[in-house]
């Protein structure tokens, strides 16, 4: 049941995805959006009600591994503050964990690599069609979580990052629920094959959540909010992609 629905939720993607070229053109056709997205809601009912919240996506072979695993989206912030951080092997990166939180946060990269590392090999498919199968490692969100404090009031978890659309005017964001904030497969992760992740993949720090399509896997994190509702955040939609593109918010898979 969970490989079948993988199967087809990631087909509609990729049948919608032959007509574009990329994640910017989808969000030109107003009627592609209605068809491609205005499913949300069931896939989430559906994905939440008829599987275990803690099954897992499927985990591969390290032989099974891509011989190339594409970049996509920003491949590199260029800002000033990222450049010098990139220059100092991220030394001074520091991730904040903050917003409904007991003991607001700010790890820096090595105090994320002393926690207990999981390292996984999944496949990561993107809404534009495209698959590719790597090996990422890094310590669980919950992990991170716990030590914070997670508020009762929390429902939500925003992902803010170092790059930014539309001229600098629009930054990355994205967000997930609690439900999958815990999954044990949700990871900051920190290494793809083997290797400290390079800039293309969204170094120093990326989220993992491996349930989901590829945009939800906000790259260059700087900041993790613990909120109650995304009404106030940015475009109140949940991630950039949905306040400009009108993607679906839960894009499970």
């Amino acid at each position: 049941m969970i490989l079948t629905r993988r199967a087809l939720l990631t087909g509609v993607a990729a049948s919608g995805a032959t007509l574009l070229t990329g994640c910017d053109r989808l969000g030109e056709s107003e009627a592609f959006r209605s068809i491609l997205f205005k499913g949300a809601d069931w896939n989430e009912w559906t994905q939440r009600a008829l599987t275990n919240r803690n099954a897992l996506a499927r985990e591969f072979r390290p032989d099974q591994m891509s011989p190339v695993f594409r970049t996509n989206g920003t491949r590199n912030p260029n800002t000033p503050a990222y450049t010098a951080h990139a220059a100092t092997g991220f030394a001074d990166w520091r991730v904040r964990i903050d917003g409904l939180m007991a003991r607001p946060q700010a790890l820096s990269i090595a105090q994320l690599l002393s926690m207990p590392q999981r390292a996984q090999i999944t496949r990561h498919d993107c809404v534009e069609g495209w698959s590719a199968i790597g090996k990422w490692q890094g310590p669980q969100l919950s992990t991170v979580l716990n030590a914070a404090g997670l508020s009762d009031r929390a429902r939500f978890l925003v992902f803010h990052c170092a790059d930014a659309y539309s001229g600098g005017t629009r930054p990355y964001y994205e967000s997930i629920d609690l439900v999958d904030a815990f999954h044990p497969q949700t990871i900051l992760a920190l290494g793809l094959n083997d290797e400290r992740l390079g800039i293309g993949h969204g170094a120093p720090v990326r989220l993992r959540v491996e349930r989901h399509l590829g945009y939800k896997h906000a790259k260059y994190v700087e900041r993790i909010e613990a909120v109650a509702s995304l009404a106030d955040i940015h475009g109140g939609k949940g991630g950039l992609w949905e306040d400009i593109a009108g993607y679906e918010w839960y894009a499970g898979i």
